[in-house]
């Protein structure tokens, strides 16, 4: 069996409509395990997901960053411009940099390690800069929050680091693109309960 390079694309096999996916097909066996990832329960997803700093010291898949990637490319963004970019940040002495970024937290030294950065230029809106780079950094957000939901659906745990110096970071990535967040990746030491959330009596104001 082949799986196309964007996994996501296997959704619409067999439709005959233009879609943005599928993209192009290579031919290699599908994953063990990824028919499985696909028919996961989003719901299930949220409300198990928890954020984990302590990782198994062994690198993720190739795949399932794969599928990282492809979730973080579905998520909404403002006029559908994807004003953001992903660095994936392989380098050693990066890492050693980005820790010094986030506050000398050990953990962003994570087996994966991605950087959302805004990218306004991509923004093709006419509105304020101000309002381009908000769409911008909610942009960015969104698609971090779909690679961490994915990343749990592959049985892996994150941790999402917003504590950042922004300027060391992009030095460290030797980027002119402000960062949003780092987020850490890995298999964790210990799969960790989900914790209580508010009420939705006192979480939804309802306006009649």
């Amino acid at each position: 069996m082949s799986y196309p390079s964007d996994i996501f694309s296997r959704l619409y096999a067999g439709e005959e409509s233009a879609k943005l996916y599928p993209k192009e097909e290579i031919e290699q066996p599908a994953p063990e395990g990824i028919e499985e990832v696909l028919q996961t329960n989003i719901f299930n997803v949220m409300l198990n997901r928890r954020s984990q700093r302590k990782f198994e010291d062994k690198p993720v898949e190739s795949w399932k960053m794969d599928m990282i990637f492809a979730a973080s490319d579905t998520a909404p963004t403002a006029g559908g411009f994807q004003g953001f970019e992903i660095f994936y940040i392989k380098n050693a002495e990066v890492r050693a940099k980005l820790v010094e970024a986030a506050n000398k937290q050990p953990y962003v030294n994570a087996p994966e390690v991605m950087v959302f950065c805004m990218n306004p230029k991509r923004v093709k809106l006419n509105f304020p800069p101000e309002i381009v780079r908000k769409f911008s950094v909610q942009d960015a957000t969104l698609a971090a929050a779909y690679a961490q939901l994915a990343a749990h659906a592959l049985g892996l745990s994150t941790v999402w680091i917003g504590m950042i110096d922004e300027k060391k970071v992009m030095v460290a990535l030797n980027t002119d693109l402000v960062p949003s967040s780092i987020l850490c990746i890995g298999y964790p030491k210990k799969m960790l309960q989900p914790k209580p959330k508010r009420n939705l009596l006192g979480l939804i104001h309802t306006i009649q």
